[in-house]
């Protein structure tokens, strides 16, 4: 077997996890993430003060992407080499945050939780609702599945909801720690609207369908929070938008197999 078969991928081609995270919809669930993640003072503290995603959002956005790439589709050597790697820069984010006066780490069990929870919580969600049909079944393995993945990153797995069930939980437990904050209004306006140089004009339509598609699928108790309220008719007309938008894409991809795509992405990181 060699590393470039898809077999010795950390996930394998029978998970839940190969299928959601082959689909285009990551994208809006990656946004859905981000406006999520937002909400926690002391994630957003270590955002504001520690990342340049206002300064170069597209190499944020493709280190991130490149990471759960790795994660997904590389072998167990390559996704454990990539935890180990943020572990190590989690090392340099602390401080103390201003909205709470808490101090704050990046290595703090229950922040890196919170922001395991958003992610996975979104792609789960941007897939059934833009993508393809899980079962119940299906959207728990697939939380199960992601357990793993949290314990790349230093979490321990026993804390780690497993279920829809433990999501629901968990997400309770957490929303009244939530707030918007200067930060946090900020970010969400440039995930909203980011500034782009004229050559990437023709761009923003598409990616205004994305954020508005990933903006749609925040709870409306957690969207008053940010004031970003509308009438449910518009959610349904973006529904429609982006389902057709994701069709087009999504045959695109299809002339282009996931094994191939896997076996690429594992010669690359070799």
């Amino acid at each position: 077997m060699t590393s470039a078969d898809p077999v010795a991928s950390f996930f394998g081609p029978d998970t839940v996890t190969w299928r959601v995270h082959a689909h285009p919809v990551m994208m809006i669930g990656g946004v859905r993430a981000l406006m999520v993640q937002a909400l926690h003072p002391h994630a957003m503290a270590g955002v504001a003060e520690h990342s340049d995603y206002r300064s170069d959002p597209q190499h944020r956005l493709r280190r991130t992407g490149d990471y759960v790439t790795t994660v997904t589709y590389g072998t167990e050597e390559q996704a454990r080499a990539a935890g180990q790697l943020v572990q190590r820069v989690h090392t340099f984010i602390n401080g103390i945050d201003p909205v709470t006066g808490d101090r704050y780490s990046a290595e703090d069990p229950a922040t890196l939780l919170w922001v395991h929870c958003a992610e996975v919580h979104s792609f789960l969600i941007a897939y059934r609702t833009y993508g393809g049909r899980l079962s119940e079944t299906d959207q728990d393995r697939y939380l199960a599945e992601q357990v793993r993945t949290a314990e790349l990153v230093g979490i321990p797995p026993s804390s780690v909801p497993a279920s829809r069930a433990e999501m629901r939980e968990y997400f309770a437990s957490v929303e009244p720690q939530l707030c918007v904050s200067h930060a946090t209004r900020a970010t969400f306006e440039f995930l909203l609207r980011p500034p782009a140089p004229w050559w990437q004009e023709p761009l923003r339509p598409a990616w205004r369908l994305v954020s508005g598609a990933a903006l749609g699928l925040i709870p409306r108790r957690l969207r008053r929070l940010y004031g970003a309220e509308w009438p449910r008719p518009l959610d349904a007309a973006t529904s429609t938008t982006v389902r057709a938008a994701v069709v087009a894409l999504n045959g695109a991809l299809a002339l282009w197999p996931t094994d191939r795509r896997v076996a690429l992405v594992q010669r690359r990181l070799a």
